[in-house]
């Protein structure tokens, strides 16, 4: 895995947000915070545990505390606080990949799991690609549910964004 590999797809993150909770602000906010059959309960839920992800694995890889104490924490009690939130975090995340150096990216990032306290080792490489990986599985659960709304998100296809190597 090279470095490039990860800052197209931290480019990509922050455009499939954009449009996705440009989706998400067509919907009535009771449609939005409705309770449905999803694994975190409701599209607000799904959208808060991507942001509650992206922190815990920023924050242990820039060394800073999120305070993030649950993975099904809610940060922000509506669209409008959650989508600033979003905005920002993915402007970090891209800021941080564009500045990581070979160095830093070929290291192991040793932390503590957030639910046990387990000590764990893993190369920074591999914390990126759960990173994305996370972000992009959540994302189409939540365009599913956003879809089941009526709303349409429109394409979210990495090479939309990213073109494929030639």
């Amino acid at each position: 895995m090279k470095l490039d590999y990860f800052r197209s797809f931290a480019r990509y993150n922050q455009w499939a947000n954009r449009r996705l909770y440009g989706a998400c602000a067509g919907l009535p906010e009771p449609e939005y915070m409705k309770p449905r059959a999803s694994f975190f309960g409701s599209l607000h839920a799904t959208l808060n545990h991507i942001l509650v992800g992206d922190r815990v694995w920023m924050g242990r890889l820039t060394g800073h505390d999120p305070g993030i104490k649950a993975l099904n924490q809610m940060l922000y009690g509506d669209l409008a606080g959650l989508r600033v939130a979003r905005a920002a975090e993915d402007a970090q995340i891209l800021a941080f990949i564009e500045g990581l150096d070979e160095p830093t990216f070929n290291t192991t990032l040793r932390y503590k799991t957030l639910t046990g306290g387990d000590a764990q080792a893993t190369p920074v490489r591999w914390v990126l690609a759960h990173m994305f990986n996370h972000q992009t599985h959540h994302r189409g659960q939540a365009h599913a549910l956003i879809t089941a709304c009526g709303e349409k998100t429109g394409d979210t296809d990495l090479f939309l964004v990213v073109p494929a190597p030639v």
